[in-house]
């Protein structure tokens, strides 16, 4: 019976081949995919190429950058959104080594020759806590996707709010849609409110003018009902209807009777 295989990649660094193949050996036949390092340089180069890759199996003393210094640079490449667990294996038991480790950032260690059960244990909690991490940036992910989507509407009301309470200027010609003026009632719209409308009026869809103006969907949907409510007007369809050519040509008409 085959065993599962986890969706976490287990990245293996040592000098010494015979410990990568053996690690990478049974592991393998325990149900990870690894990516065998032989050296430090190597390690940050399928890190960065692999983003499947959430343990880090690496011994302390290496030629090149050592374990710490290894994983220092794999946090920086990782940046915040890219979660992994580091753990740490040595053949020397210098117990201020193994401190310094731990408070580095490495979640665990092993003692050479690695007991594999017991590392084999050790993965499986630690691929859970990584799970949970990552569930945990998303989630956050979201958030701060919200939370900037707030700000921007939030800053977006606030410039509608100073258009509106500018002092009211003499009457004067209405804003053109072509070679038309536009009903009195778009006077007071805020230039970003009249962009809308007049991309509302061209007929264009939500996306097609978020785009065009370079703002979210929720905000045009946003500026869409502004419009609608500072023109007393039902529908999007009413709104296309004011700003279509033809409507402006019987308003003229209509005018000069």
């Amino acid at each position: 019976m085959n065993k599962p295989v986890s969706s976490v990649k287990v990245l293996v660094v040592d000098d010494q081949p015979l410990i990568v193949e053996e690690l990478c050996d049974f592991l393998e036949a325990n149900g990870y995919r690894c990516v065998p390092s032989l050296s430090s340089q190597q390690a940050l180069e399928r890190f960065g190429m692999d983003l499947e890759i959430g343990l880090v199996l690496c011994d302390l003393h290496m030629p090149g950058l050592d374990g710490i210094e290894l994983v220092r640079e794999l946090r920086r490449i990782a940046g915040r959104g890219r979660p992994f667990e580091p753990i740490m294996m040595t053949g020397r038991a210098d117990k201020q080594d193994v401190i310094k480790a731990l408070r580095e950032g490495f979640v665990d260690y092993y003692q050479k020759p690695v007991d594999m059960a017991e590392l084999l244990d050790g993965l499986h909690r630690h691929e859970g806590t990584l799970s949970e991490r990552r569930r945990n940036y998303d989630q956050l992910g979201y958030l701060n996707e919200k939370l900037q989507f707030l700000a921007q509407s939030i800053d977006d009301l606030y410039n509608d709010l100073d258009q509106i309470r500018r002092p009211a200027r003499q009457p004067q010609p209405g804003p053109m849609q072509g070679d038309l003026p536009l009903p009195a009632a778009f006077n007071q719209l805020s230039p970003r409110q009249l962009a809308v409308a007049k991309l509302v009026g061209q007929g264009n869809t939500n996306y097609q003018i978020a785009c065009e103006l370079g703002i979210t969907e929720n905000t045009v949907k946003l500026y869409v009902s502004q419009v609608l409510r500072l023109t007393h007007m039902h529908n999007r369809t009413q709104l296309a209807l004011a700003l279509s050519p033809r409507q402006g040509g019987q308003r003229q008409r209509a005018e000069a009777r």
